[in-house]
């Protein structure tokens, strides 16, 4: 089911807020200090948005040092996600009434799953979850998604004063950047000096 939001466009600005991830202290978006790479993924346990934060985890410390904090939003409930959270090195916001979704224009349609161009990645994620399982050191998902399984993705830069650098709302279900188109866009930023380092 598609879904009719405003999207950001470069150069939108986003209030602040705080948000409470499902571990750890709340965090600032956008944050006083940094960039904030705000991702919006499907649900808790989807073997597509493993495989893709598997890539975000081998490689968070380059992006801690390119000045980016990432936060991860999923609209599954905190109870399902915090099982998901452990060993991740960063926030982790659980959004099960989809209101981020909604306020940052992230969408849900057919095409996360039916486009081709995500059947090889999903293919992917998918071997690897069941490998993941068997060896048990991923549990399954929770076989009730109340949000539905046809959510995109979407990413975000945001600048300390919550200007959107740039953004990327996804077409299919593996359609987001790779860390490094976002070590790409961090490095192109403007650097305020609270952020300069």
């Amino acid at each position: 089911m598609r879904t009719s939001r405003r999207q950001l466009t470069p150069g939108s600005t986003v209030g602040p807020r705080s948000l409470t991830p499902v571990c750890g202290p709340p965090v600032a978006v956008p944050a006083a200090d940094r960039l904030v790479h705000l991702q919006f993924r499907r649900f808790a346990g989807c073997p597509v948005c493993n495989l893709h934060l598997r890539s975000v985890v081998r490689r968070h410390d380059e992006i801690e040092a390119a000045g980016v904090r990432e936060v991860v939003v999923f609209h599954s409930p905190a109870e399902e996600l915090r099982e998901y959270a452990a060993g991740l090195p960063f926030a982790l916001v659980a959004d099960p009434a989809k209101r981020l979704y909604a306020e940052f224009g992230v969408e849900s349609a057919g095409r996360a799953l039916g486009d081709p161009r995500a059947w090889p990645h999903i293919l992917r994620a998918v071997s690897r979850s069941t490998v993941m399982l068997v060896r048990g050191r991923e549990g399954l998902p929770s076989r009730q998604q109340p949000q539905g399984r046809l959510g995109l993705p979407a990413d975000l830069l945001l600048a300390p004063d919550g200007t959107v650098l740039a953004v990327k709302y996804g077409e299919h279900a593996y359609d987001q950047w790779s860390v490094d188109e976002l070590l790409e866009l961090a490095s192109a930023a403007p650097r305020s000096p609270a952020v300069a380092g």
